[in-house]
């Protein structure tokens, strides 16, 4: 769906992206992580076809930025960081306007604006003004503005700033459902938590290149990522853990462990027997709810 080859971008004074390459499958949302200033957001304007690339090129479902810029605009919606709505008009002219910007003809932006109003939980708020919006609100009719078109793609920077815990959830609900829809997302945070609850992989940006030189995997229904924890050192826990058939160590000390292994039940009680059989005092054992981290420090550095 995205495909983007040996990129780079020159500001004036600093090379802000430096040989990127990367591919993102259909119907996934990629966690796009650094720190400020890593180069997140010009990455994302790239990929939106508004910021011509110094060298390199991105596919958007086929299509080059560099040559088909307007038809790759009518299959990818872009949400930047700092976004504006017209708070005088009601959320159905918001919505409305949106669609006609796209191109639609007034017959059809009207039902475009209701089904976008229904996808972002607003259809009770069709005659208020936007600036009469909470902030979550304000934020879901933003991402209504930009889906009402129906993309293929959808590009967010940094689209729970501000936001309370409350309307961050509902965020992360609403950006499954976009993708259980059919949507790909690209996600940009610096903030891993806001990313965890619905992010698969993740995109490490780290001085104008990608750490580790491609996506990481964060979740895996049938391999999961688990932390072990044991009460008395032992020097051997990575020599342990790594003859298991099936589990891949990730990070090893002589007191934890962070690695994948299979879903299994049975197979997660044998592995418990073992370590415990080997002389082990397991104290804690179970599902790491931190994967963005983990594999952000694991990842890190490593370029």
């Amino acid at each position: 769906m995205i495909e983007v080859s040996d990129l780079s971008y020159e500001y004036p004074t600093v090379r802000a992206l430096n040989g990127v390459s990367l591919r993102v499958i259909p119907q996934t949302i990629t966690a796009l992580v650094g720190p400020n200033g890593a180069g997140k957001t010009t990455l994302l304007r790239c990929l939106a076809a508004l910021d011509a690339p110094y060298d390199g090129h991105v596919l958007i479902d086929g299509l080059d930025t560099a040559t088909s810029p307007r038809e790759i605009h009518a299959r990818l919606g872009y949400l930047p960081d700092f976004y504006g709505l017209y708070d005088e008009l009601s959320v159905r002219r918001c919505l409305s306007y949106a669609a006609r910007a796209h191109g639609m003809a007034p017959s059809a932006a009207g039902a475009a604006a209701e089904k976008a109003a229904a996808r972002v939980g607003l259809s009770d708020r069709m005659e208020t003004p936007a600036g009469e919006l909470s902030r979550g609100l304000r934020q879901r009719l933003a991402i209504g503005q930009t889906i009402v078109h129906e993309p293929r793609v959808l590009l967010l920077d940094e689209p729970a700033a501000g936001l309370d815990p409350q309307a961050r959830r509902d965020l992360s609900a609403l950006l499954v459902s976009l993708k259980d829809a059919g949507m790909t997302l690209v996600v940009s945070s610096h903030i891993l938590a806001e990313l965890e609850d619905y992010c698969s992989e993740m995109i490490i940006i780290e001085g104008g290149r990608i750490a580790g030189g491609k996506a990481v995997k964060v979740r895996d229904v049938e391999r999961p990522r688990y932390i072990l924890e044991i009460a008395t050192a032992r020097s051997d826990l990575k020599d342990f853990l790594s003859q298991r058939a099936g589990l891949d160590v990730v990070e090893v000390d002589e007191h934890h462990a962070l690695f994948t292994f299979t879903h299994n039940p049975g197979a997660r009680s044998k592995l418990i027997r073992d370590l415990v059989t080997a002389g082990f005092e397991v104290s804690s054992f179970g599902e790491s709810t931190k994967a963005l981290e983990d594999m952000y420090f694991a990842q890190v550095g490593r370029t």
